[in-house]
């Protein structure tokens, strides 16, 4: 059986310590926000995800969502859960109040988010999607289209879907086909097919207000013609009521690797009346406001499973006998010591860690600057944040998500042949876990987003808000009386990451195909130097606060030990990057297509 148990002290370590949760309340309409409210709204959110939303993952994976005559079937349970998910007030906790929503933070959005991912991610899906669609509508909606619909998805009565991939097109969206034809009321008839729709159909809700991209008569090609339109599945009533059914089919279900009990589905719309969000030709622009914040999101399911799976393995390897520990039997009482003894064991346990600890700390950092985007009283602080927060997208997304497969394959590899058959869920994380590097742009396309558009964004002014924070730690802490060496380490991985983020700047512009062959090397070197940081900074104020710990003192004796195994055995592999990074695309282009 999978075990789960929130991580609520390091959550609060993260929020309060690293990031000091106490000033949120100097931000326009925080004023109430509190560490105390904080801690009580994850609290209950863990009360939620461990009573309600784990029991139902095994479960739900075992029976998958499942198409009857044009309506899909969540799994057993599903239904009650969303309920008391929607009058738990969960759907509402980051939606502005003018909608009904409760106005808390991202930084704690996001906290309860890894919480539901980590213990029941195909739940989790679904009112995923629906905040993406908030938030779209929100941001690019006339004033009618928002009193009209978000209220609904704020109280979760509504869901929501995003309706981009075509069978002819996924990352390039520019051969979309889809068509909207102008009406004299206003409205407008979206015909075309899409493929790959999460919740695109289910029985959670009463109704679902599909996103879709489509291009009017008059459009460009590419991806300058594509529009945005909101096609709700029922017509709303004037009392804002399910009315009549709109001209959309859900005519199949994927059958997928992982997140069995989230309905992926093939949609057909055919002559739905559907209403422009933001500007004709412009649905890129309001789309990507759905897509950054679930590219966010995404991330943090790494994060999730990954933590889930470092327990399941922890609790595993402290049970397990098998062999005798190198240096001498430790339980000469026992038959065999617990797997736990073995370096190789631990080296598997404290990566997982190490990955876990360090993404949320950086999750952390991102949701912050999200607030600091939203709410900050000055446009300069605003513009700093919305600069961060576009440069760390691809990164968050693309290396939580590759982190987090790669600890829940450590996962099942801890647990051995037990791993690997169904009745620990152990297996289940890692199918899970795998689809998280494919949707909202594979994770290829995050790296090539990164070195493509944001490392020139502005004459390189995004990287700003990373560069400087982190040399000047550096330069702060390199003669720390303890944690020196731990700080040069940072430095020397720094140090590269400049190396390389020259070397594509020079020969990227002379050759895209230069740039394109870093890319994902680069993305992750940038990624463990970000994580580098926070755990550098983690290991100072853990230093700070042991000497008074008392009954926290093992709590920050562990973040220094994970620190110290971070920037030792995995920090280290950011030389092996440049070196890829400087080697060029000879290696990889030089082949002839036909050879392959």
């Amino acid at each position: 059986m999978q075990t789960y148990k929130a991580p609520l002290r390091d959550m609060r370590f993260v929020l309060h310590e690293l990031h000091d949760s106490g000033t949120l309340s100097a931000l326009p309409g925080l004023a109430e926000i509190s560490p105390e409210l904080i801690d009580s709204i994850l609290e209950e959110a863990a009360k939620f995800c461990e009573g309600v939303l784990a029991p139902l993952n095994m479960s739900g994976d075992e029976e998958g969502a499942r198409l009857e005559n044009g309506v899909v079937r969540t799994p057993r349970g599903f239904t009650d859960a969303y309920r008391a998910f929607r009058e738990g007030g969960w759907t509402a906790i980051a939606c502005d109040p003018a909608w009904g929503g409760q106005g808390l933070p991202h930084s704690v959005n996001k906290a309860v988010e890894e919480m539901i991912c980590a213990t029941n991610l195909a739940f989790g899906t679904y009112p995923g999607l629906s905040f993406g669609a908030y938030s779209a509508i929100a941001s690019h909606a006339d004033d009618e289209l928002k009193r009209r619909f978000l209220p609904k998805l704020v109280d979760g009565t509504w869901a929501g879907s995003m309706c981009l991939t075509e069978p002819q097109c996924g990352t390039d969206l520019g051969l979309l086909r889809t068509r909207a034809v102008p009406q004299p009321d206003g409205s407008h008839r979206i015909t075309g097919n899409k493929i790959f729709i999460t919740g695109g159909e289910h029985d959670l809700t009463e109704n679902i207000i599909h996103l879709v991209l489509a291009r009017l008569p008059d459009a460009p090609p590419g991806i300058k013609g594509i529009s945005l339109f909101l096609v709700p599945k029922f017509l709303p009533t004037d009392d804002g009521r399910p009315g009549t059914r709109n001209g959309v089919v859900c005519t199949a279900i994927e059958h997928k690797m992982g997140i069995r009990a989230s309905a992926t589905c093939q949609l057909s719309f055919e002559d739905a009346t559907g209403w422009l969000v933001g500007q004709p030709h412009k649905g890129m622009a309001a789309m990507f406001t759905m897509m950054n914040s679930e590219r966010l999101s995404v991330g943090v399911q790494g994060l999730g499973l990954a933590e889930a799976s470092y327990q399941g393995a922890v609790s595993y390897a402290r049970e397990r006998l098998q062999g005798r520990s190198l240096a001498g039997a430790r339980h000469p009482d026992k038959p065999a010591d617990p797997i736990i003894v073995h370096p190789d064991v631990r080296r598997m346990l404290l990566t997982m860690r190490a990955y876990t600890e360090g993404c949320r700390a950086l999750a952390g950092w991102v949701a912050r600057q999200l607030d600091e985007m939203d709410r900050a009283a000055d446009p300069q602080g605003q513009q700093r944040a919305a600069d961060f927060t576009a440069l760390m997208t691809p990164v968050v997304k693309a290396l939580f998500s590759d982190l987090g497969f790669e600890a829940t394959n450590l996962g099942v590899q801890v647990y051995g042949g037990h791993g690997y058959i169904r009745d620990h869920g152990m297996e289940q994380y890692v199918r899970d876990a795998r689809i998280a590097m494919i949707y909202e742009g594979t994770n290829g396309v995050q790296a090539l987003d990164l070195v493509g558009r944001k490392l020139p964004m502005h004459g390189g002014r995004l990287l700003r808000g990373f560069f400087h924070p982190v040399s000047d730690f550096i330069a702060a802490q390199s003669a720390h009386p303890q944690l020196g060496e731990m700080v040069k380490g940072l430095g020397r991985a720094f140090g590269a990451l400049q190396l390389a983020t020259a070397h594509i700047a020079a020969k990227g512009l002379a050759d895209a195909e230069e740039a394109g062959a870093a890319a994902t090397e680069y993305l992750r070197l940038f990624g463990l130097v970000a994580l580098g940081f926070m755990w550098a900074r983690m290991a100072v104020l853990a230093a700070e606060k042991l000497p008074a710990a008392n009954g926290d003192a093992e709590f920050y004796a562990a973040k220094l030990a994970t620190a110290r195994f971070f920037m030792e055995r995995v920090l280290p592999q950011a030389g092996a990057l440049l070196a890829a990074i400087k080697s060029g695309k000879s290696a990889m282009m030089a082949l002839e297509e036909a050879a392959f």
